[in-house]
């Protein structure tokens, strides 16, 4: 099966914790083929702020099975829709401005791939156990979303 056949089904055509910077293109380059029209590429920075607090910067931790996470729920999106589906999650310290997430979703048409770039992102966020710790300007820090 050739790359182009592999990707007019639905397909993880990359799912990964990255520790490396990551660049949007990977994950565009991923998913994309002559049979799309679109390409959604959502990317996840890291703000300078939360709750009204001034952010100086994260660190994610993850599970030692995260990766398998991220893949399960990449999988169940192509299963799904029949898209090809890219996902990369960062790890270890990020300052503000940098990419914690890039997800990329291909389509013959926008609609779809918004949407199932949308869910997938989503999905993520709530399944894969990755845990952000957010370092604040006053020298606090606190874990988010750690219990659950």
């Amino acid at each position: 099966m050739t790359t182009s056949e592999h990707r007019t089904t639905g397909s993880v055509c990359l799912a990964r914790l990255n520790a490396a910077v990551i660049d949007p293109a990977e994950v565009e380059a991923a998913v994309s083929g002559p049979q799309h029209g679109a390409v959604v590429v959502f990317t996840g920075k890291v703000r300078d702020h939360d709750g009204g607090q001034s952010v100086s910067a994260l660190e994610y931790s993850a599970h030692p099975e995260a990766e398998r996470f991220l893949r399960r729920c990449c999988a169940d999106a192509a299963a799904a829709t029949g898209l090809p589906v890219a996902a990369l999650h960062r790890v270890g310290a990020l300052a503000i401005g940098e990419i914690a997430i890039a997800v990329a979703v291909a389509s013959p048409h926008r609609a779809e791939a918004f949407r199932a770039c949308a869910e997938l992102v989503d999905r993520i966020k709530h399944e894969v156990p990755i845990w952000k710790r957010q370092h604040f300007a006053d020298g606090v820090s606190e874990w988010v979303n750690a219990c659950g």
